[in-house]
């Protein structure tokens, strides 16, 4: 990093290192941040940097997780219903515990049949980084834009890329943009190698470090006490660790939904935090850029940043303008940032309990997380390129520049293709 980078990179830590806040202390003030992955998405506004003089915006290449979506499957609210109601049938349940219960009966009335769905509020979020987008690069779609996108073929990509194609024509109703899902893109839009499959299994060098770590963060008592009177049938029906994850991730994934209630209230801010630190280690360890994986989970993103740098390319060597669109998941754009060396998207811890130091989930893959690179070209032909990630603008650190948060396309784009 240069003389200049490293003085906006100093600025920087003196005006947020004082406020800055530990995990812990953020799930603290905001539990929902407890989800990881999980966590809604937070960004309603942004900054737009002016680029420098005779610059304008031509292109923009985009990867987004799909938006804000249900639990996987109804099992994951039916299991949690059954326990609790089996227990209320026996007359084993605290006056808490009962409340619970209604409330998750409230939940699956909207949940139910919906296992994975994108919710009303992963179209919203979509469609509102579409809004932001075309507003805040209008050169980018103006008339004759070549516009294009793809999701992965799961229906809740698909489902995003319809809302954030719908939220461009909200603002440019004559835009033409070509969509597809299918499984011709899935290489470069999904892709995990057997390879990487390995290390990400339960034979994995990941898997007892995790399993020791879980062990160590898993305390079910006091919450249990909170919820079941009768300590006998607790002991003899109920597997309290599996009861505590199905509520936490009811809990978590409730910011997500549009019936407005809560289960914070069940969890202490140390259970929720340490819950967190589990999950937090078990996608960073099974997807990112944990050493032990000696960068399988990586590399799992080279076609993408492949496809990446050669549209791109192209649109460049055409001299035209628009945008090429891409939805796919958490396991793909996690990749995609410890690839292309975003700043805070990748680590080097193997232990457990310092994972969370150095690679935070939900602020990486927030649901509707994005990354947007964005080219711009002057009348001599030259191009410069932004990184933004969930529509910041971020530093890509290993990659020299005086015009921060511009680089040079070709310094970019070699580093990439190194890497």
């Amino acid at each position: 990093m240069n003389t200049r980078a490293c003085i906006i990179s100093a600025m920087m830590a003196v005006a947020f290192g004082a406020a800055a806040l530990t995990p812990r202390q953020e799930i603290a003030a905001m539990p929902e941040k407890a989800g990881g992955v999980y966590y809604a998405y937070p960004v309603t506004t942004v900054t737009v940097t002016p680029p420098p003089a005779g610059y304008e915006p031509f292109y923009i290449s985009h990867y987004g997780r799909h938006g804000s979506r249900y639990l996987i499957s109804d099992n994951d609210y039916q299991s949690v219903i059954d326990v609790m109601r089996r227990a209320a049938d026996a007359g084993a349940l605290t006056p808490m515990g009962l409340d619970v219960l209604c409330r998750l009966d409230s939940v699956f009335g909207e949940a139910q049949g919906r296992g994975g769905e994108l919710t009303p509020l992963g179209t919203r979020q979509h469609k509102a980084i579409a809004h932001r987008m075309i507003e805040n690069y209008p050169e980018v779609f103006a008339a004759d834009a070549r516009v294009t996108a793809c999701s992965t073929v799961v229906m809740r990509c698909a489902h995003s890329m319809f809302a954030f194609i719908e939220g461009l024509k909200e603002v440019n109703p004559a835009l033409q943009v070509p969509r597809e899902s299918s499984n011709r893109n899935m290489h470069f839009l999904n892709y995990h190698s057997a390879e990487s499959g390995k290390y990400s299994s339960d034979k994995g060098p990941w898997y007892q470090d995790y399993k020791r770590f879980q062990r160590a963060k898993v305390n079910p008592a006091r919450l249990m006490s909170l919820l079941f009177a009768d300590a006998e049938y607790l002991r003899r029906y109920v597997d309290q660790e599996a009861l505590m994850w199905g509520l936490y991730w009811v809990a978590v994934d409730m910011q997500n939904m549009e019936t407005k209630l809560s289960f914070f209230d069940i969890f202490t801010t140390d259970e929720l935090a340490d819950l967190w630190e589990v999950i937090n280690f078990s996608f960073y360890a099974t997807n990112s850029s944990y050493p032990l994986a000696e960068g399988q989970h990586v590399i799992n993103s080279r076609n993408l940043v492949a496809d990446i740098i050669t549209r791109a390319d192209q649109c460049i060597a055409d001299g035209g303008h628009g945008a090429a669109l891409r939805f796919g998941h958490d396991g793909n754009i996690v990749p995609l940032t410890a690839i292309l060396g975003l700043d805070g998207c990748y680590g080097a811890e193997t232990e457990p309990e310092r994972v969370a130091q150095a690679w935070v989930s939900y602020k990486i893959s927030p649901m509707a997380s994005n990354v947007q690179i964005v080219l711009y070209r002057n009348a001599a032909g030259e191009v410069i390129a932004k990184v933004l990630h969930n529509e910041r603008e971020t530093a890509v650190p290993e990659v020299a520049t005086d015009m921060f948060p511009f680089y040079k396309w070709d310094d970019l784009k070699t580093y990439w293709s190194k890497k």
